[in-house]
C-alpha cells in the first residue's frame, strides 16, 4: 500500500535504471515498514530545478514515501537511511565534477487517505 514518488533532475534519466531502482525499491519500504499489500510507485522528471550551484541547477533526486499512520519515527528514519543508499547504488553520474544531491522523506498519509475497494 505505500506510495512512493521519485521526483529527479531529467539530465539524470540515463543514470540509472528505474525499473531496476523500482524493483529493488518496492521490497525494501514494504520489508522495512512492515507494509502489507503492494507498492505504487510515480518517477516525475523534472526539466529544472533552480539551486545555488554556478550554473543554476541542481542535479537531484528525491523520493517520497507515504505510508499509513502509526510508524515510529525510528523506523521511518532507518528506512529513510536504506533507501539513499540504494539510490546511491543505482546512480551513475559521468561527471565527476557534478554532483547529484539523494533526499528522502517518509510521511504519514492524512487520515482522508482512501483506497478504492477495487484495488484490492
Amino acid at each position: 500500500m505505500p506510495h512512493l514518488t521519485i521526483d529527479y533532475s531529467s539530465r539524470l534519466a540515463g543514470a540509472f535504471d528505474a525499473r531496476a531502482l523500482v524493483k529493488e525499491l518496492h521490497p525494501l519500504v514494504v520489508g522495512e515498514s512492515g507494509s502489507s499489500g503492494v507498492c505504487k510507485t510515480l518517477l516525475r522528471p523534472a526539466e529544472t530545478y533552480v539551486g545555488d550551484e554556478p550554473s543554476g541547477e541542481t542535479l537531484f533526486v528525491h523520493v517520497e514515501v507515504g505510508l499509513m499512520p502509526g510508524r515510529p519515527e525510528a523506523r521511518k528514519a532507518r528506512l529513510s537511511e536504506s533507501i539513499l543508499a540504494l539510490l546511491a547504488k543505482h546512480l551513475l553520474v559521468d561527471d565527476a565534477q557534478e554532483q547529484a544531491f539523494l533526499s528522502v522523506e517518509v510521511r504519514d498519509l492524512a487520515r482522508s487517505y482512501r483506497l478504492s475497494p477495487s484495488a484490492h
